[in-house]
């Protein structure tokens, strides 16, 4: 028996200037822009536990120490004698916004200690866009959980402490009170998202920005020689928590920052900080 096989069958050669249709696949393509990168970032951040927990454990602390503040001075014998009931949300806000610092850089770092920054950077080449889409994102939610939380603490407050002596709160000292300190809050959480991609550790991102709030206000206090008087006052004035407290009339210092004054330097350091992540993003590998 014969175990030849016959030659396969050749495809006819092109002819001059003519090509053979290529593959058409059902899947629609389409040219990506920051919308898709937005899509991608927020199903991330909403699809972790770390989010819920961080942001849950923040609403309950700014509402919890709000509220504790509240009862304690509605309990007192003491009144607020003529300052504004807001200024009690200060208290929840100092210890809550770790966890906004916390999930801030955890947004970028943890991809990094996973590995998954190599599939986001697939998906989506363009390292820009990437940075941009999840400070959007962040920034967002952020800011909206920050605004909710501390409005309804400004509410309670100005209902429990009306006949306390507190002074009605004027229109402007609302809008610091809420809308002033979830813009700053919500960028000093950028800034940690920042710092996160910078470093690319989450451990290491969390110290520093922990250390960046806490350290000149500790320094400042151990301060006591004449001639680091100067040192001293610059310290607190600038401080992160002395900041905040301007949006409350609650500062640390007679003088320092006023006004919307603390929102401007925010800015200001946070669009610093995104200028090296991006180019650091740019120049190094995944």
């Amino acid at each position: 028996m014969s175990t030849h096989q016959p030659p396969m069958p050749q495809a006819p050669a092109a002819a001059p200037g003519m090509a053979y249709p290529g593959y058409n696949s059902p899947i629609p393509v389409v040219r990506t822009h920051l919308g898709h990168a937005l899509a991608s970032e927020w199903t991330k951040i909403k699809s972790v536990r770390s989010t819920m927990w961080t942001l849950g454990v923040f609403v309950l602390l700014v509402l919890g120490i709000g509220l504790l503040a509240g009862v304690a001075v509605q309990g007192s014998s003491s009144d607020l004698s003529g300052e504004s009931p807001l200024t009690l949300g200060f208290f929840g806000l100092l210890i809550g916004m770790m966890c906004i610092i916390t999930l801030g850089v955890l947004t970028t770092a943890s991809e990094y200690g996973t590995g998954m920054i190599r599939t986001t950077m697939t998906a989506c080449p363009s390292r820009g866009r990437v940075l941009a889409a999840k400070s959007i994102v962040f920034f967002v939610i952020a800011f909206v959980v920050t605004l909710a939380t501390v409005s309804l603490v400004a509410m309670m407050h100005a209902s429990m402490l009306e006949g306390h002596g507190a002074s009605s709160p004027s229109g402007s000292e609302w809008l610091k009170a809420t809308v002033g300190i979830s813009l700053y809050i919500a960028l000093l959480g950028l800034l940690s998202l920042l710092v996160g991609s910078i470093i690319r550790h989450s451990a290491g991102a969390i110290t520093i920005m922990i250390g960046a709030v806490l350290a000149p206000l500790v320094i400042a206090l151990f301060m006591n020689a004449s001639s680091l008087e100067k040192v001293q006052k610059a310290l607190l004035e600038y401080s992160i928590p002395s900041q905040m407290g301007v949006f409350y009339n609650n500062t640390l210092s007679e003088s320092g920052p006023t006004g919307w004054d603390p929102l401007w330097i925010i800015l200001v350091v946070t669009a610093a900080a995104y200028a090296g992540a991006y180019a650091l993003l740019q120049s190094r590998d995944v």
